[in-house]
């Protein structure tokens, strides 16, 4: 499923760190910043996950929150964020869900091995539940700093 700037988001839920539960109805009544990466601990992913971390009391003064997601699972995400000394909070999507869903979950090539994972992208999502911008194919760097623009701007 594609989805597009002015569709309602899908909903989802899924473990975070520190045994909380995290939803889209949680962030009702707010913007919020749901990116997708590959890896804990990559060298890209820290970037991201440390630029958001950075700017994070940026994006409160808009109203708006950061949710990171991947396929790592909690203790994978609860070592990373204590690591990085990351502030954001990061969901688990352990079965796949979410990640297809928001059609992230794609075929990549390295070093000519055809594989399953997940391509970085970041979907901005209004007050409202309905996608206000999409960044597929993320680049990181500038990205968390594009996004709070972004978000002002809205």
């Amino acid at each position: 499923m594609a989805l597009n700037v002015g569709d309602k988001a899908p909903d989802f839920t899924m473990p975070a760190e520190s045994g909380k539960t995290v939803s889209l109805a949680d962030y009702a009544g707010k913007s919020l910043v749901l990116y997708f990466y590959p890896k804990d601990n990559t060298p890209g992913c820290t970037v991201e996950a440390k630029d958001f971390s950075a700017l994070k009391s940026d994006f409160a003064k808009a109203n708006c929150e950061i949710l990171g997601v991947s396929r790592d699972s909690v203790k994978k995400h609860e070592n990373f964020i204590a690591k990085q000394d990351l502030s954001i909070s990061l969901g688990a999507d352990l079965e796949g869900k979410v990640t297809e869903q928001y059609g992230v979950w794609v075929e990549k090539k390295m070093y000519g091995k055809t594989y399953m994972g997940i391509q970085r992208a970041t979907f901005l999502i209004g007050p409202d539940g309905k996608i206000v911008e999409i960044w597929p194919k993320v680049k990181v760097k500038n990205h968390a700093e594009d996004v709070l623009a972004r978000v002002k701007s809205a």
